[in-house]
């Protein structure tokens, strides 16, 4: 299966799994912080369910995949010192956010580096248009559409149960939760998951391996393993921040963010689109809680987190381009 590996190859297909686990550190742990916040699902309990839909989701399609694998840089400037480069800003970035308890996104980490990584070897016209449109819809995807879709799910749902008592409200939606978290659990391996199984398989293509570019079930599993197990080992900081830092929730809540949020990525995934499940969710949190008023949501931890998206782009660019100039000029 793996035959004439060059240990260059080998080298940068741990590089990619090792992005996968800080993947699982920054970004996955979104996808179940708010079930774990509300207390219907353990942590355990939640990443092992996590890690479970996030490899069906991943088997669902692989629209998301080729997009990162063809269509944001040019393939004559993708070698297999741009894949590196590009991993090598992902784990520098998101390990210094994960410190601080800040969520990323890593599919804007991963098309920054590459998008770096490719400047710094053909220029500003390695870029592709059609795929950076792309990645232009997913901001608007994943900004708008999830703070627009958690409120106004959020209000339905108090406009049908105004008359609940606070008890049964928080019954029914309990168990609706475990459904809202299962759909984004689904929904984060449709979309996000795919994301560095499309630069391992990419990368099995320039190293030979494969002789044109697709997405193999063992890459799938193999990912998303690496994903969840970084998710169990380190995930819990951004549970902390997106589940509990950024505004009080009950299941009613998590139900109305997860439901929201998770129908946003699935709606990309189909169409290619590479969003941010970590913007999607966030928003969708940040407009549930402003359902009940503005000053619900701790915009101060927000402001936080926005920062760190902000530098996102422009931090993995600029490591993946020094990388990818450094290991031109040594080799």
């Amino acid at each position: 299966m793996l035959e004439g590996l060059s240990i260059g190859l080998v080298v940068i297909l741990l590089l990619i799994l090792v992005a996968e686990f800080v993947n699982g550190w920054t970004d996955a742990p979104n996808a179940i912080a708010t079930v774990v916040s509300t207390g219907v699902l353990s942590a355990r309990a939640a990443i092992v369910m996590a890690t479970v839909l996030n490899i069906v989701g991943a088997l669902s399609g692989t629209a998301v995949a080729a997009t990162i694998g063809k269509g944001i840089i040019k393939q004559e400037a993708v070698t297999p010192v741009t894949v590196g480069a590009a991993m090598v800003g992902i784990i520098i970035w998101s390990t210094i956010a994960w410190y601080y308890g800040l969520p990323t996104s890593e599919s804007h980490a991963l098309i920054a580096g590459l998008a770096g990584a490719g400047l710094a070897a053909a220029g500003p016209s390695v870029l592709i248009w059609d795929g950076w449109q792309k990645v232009l819809m997913g901001l608007g995807f994943s900004t708008f559409l999830g703070f627009f879709g958690g409120m106004g799910l959020m209000l339905a749902l108090i406009r049908a149960f105004f008359r609940a008592a606070p008890s049964t409200a928080r019954a029914i939606f309990g168990r609706a939760q475990m459904l809202s978290a299962a759909f984004m659990a689904f929904s984060h391996g449709s979309n996000d998951a795919q994301k560095f199984m499309g630069a391992f398989s990419l990368a099995l293509v320039l190293g030979g391996v494969l002789p044109e570019f697709r997405v193999p079930v063992w890459v799938i599993l193999l990912c998303s393993s690496f994903m969840g197990v970084g998710t169990a080992f380190g995930g819990w900081r951004i549970i902390r921040t997106m589940g509990m830092r950024v505004t009080k929730l009950e299941p009613i809540h998590g139900f109305a963010a997860e439901t929201a949020a998770a129908t946003v990525i699935e709606a990309a995934s189909r169409l290619g689109i590479p969003l941010s499940t970590t913007h999607t969710i966030s928003t969708s949190i940040m407009g549930v809680g402003a359902c009940r008023r503005l000053s619900a949501v701790r915009w101060g931890v927000v402001g936080d987190v926005v920062v760190a998206w902000i530098l996102t782009f422009p931090v993995c660019g600029a490591i993946a381009w020094l990388a990818a100039t450094i290991i031109a000029v040594v080799v």
